[in-house]
Parts: structure tokens; sequence; C-alpha cells
């Protein structure tokens, strides 16, 4: 049996932020989730069973969450940030897979949220 890609993911990570366009999102702030999926190097922790060998989940959510906390007019550039952030905190990552939703938006639509889903390729590690 052949490794070929690992990934390590946090789904559904819940947040109130104060991200928006609109004053009263800056105020007031609103719900938002998070679903994050990195690609890593995980060919040495299969075998090592040691944490340093993989990316720790409690880390890349600790990460998230203080990005989470920074205000953004978009959710484009709060995904940008995370996404920076992951690849400064853990230059090993290969990819980022990131989807961020702004539950219950501002808009006068009857849907479960607006998102934004981004994919990145850490071309660092060329």
């Amino acid at each position: 049996m052949k490794f070929e890609q690992g990934y390590i993911s946090l789904r559904g990570m819940r947040f109130h932020a104060f991200h928006g366009v609109l004053p009263q999102e800056r105020v007031v702030g609103g719900d938002y989730e998070v679903d994050l999926r990195v690609g890593y190097p995980l060919a040495k922790a299969l075998t090592s069973d040691q944490v340093e060998d993989t990316l720790n989940y409690a880390s890349l959510y600790s990460l998230v969450e203080r990005e989470m906390k920074q205000p953004s007019s978009l959710l484009e550039h709060v995904s940008g940030r995370i996404a920076e952030a992951v690849c400064k905190a853990f230059p090993k990552a290969l990819s980022i897979d990131l989807t961020l939703t702004k539950l219950n938006p501002p808009m006068g639509a009857d849907c479960d949220g607006a998102s934004v889903e981004i994919h990145f390729i850490n071309d660092n590690n060329n």
C-alpha cells in the first residue's frame, strides 16, 4: 500500500464574529461556520504515533479563532487571512480548502447562509 495524500480537517467550527459591510454587522455581529481542510505530509505520523509528525488540530483551531476575532468587511478577506496564517504557522501545509459561511445573512433571503469557498496551494513548498 502506498500513501498518497493526507488531510487534517476541522468541520463546523462556529464563531460569533463582527464581519460585514453593513454597520449593524460590525456592532451586533453574526454567526459564522468554518470548514477547513489542510493537505499535510502525514506519512511519518502514520507510523510514528507522534504529534510532532502531524499538524496539531488544536493549534489549527486556535489560529482560525484568532483570525475570526479580527473584523473584516468581506468573507473573502477573512478567508485569505486564515489561509495566509495557516501557511505561515505550518509551512509544510500543501493545500488549504476553506469554506466560510455567514449564517442568516442580512439580505432578506430565506437561506441557510452565504459562503465563500477557497482552495489554495502552498507554492512555497516547491
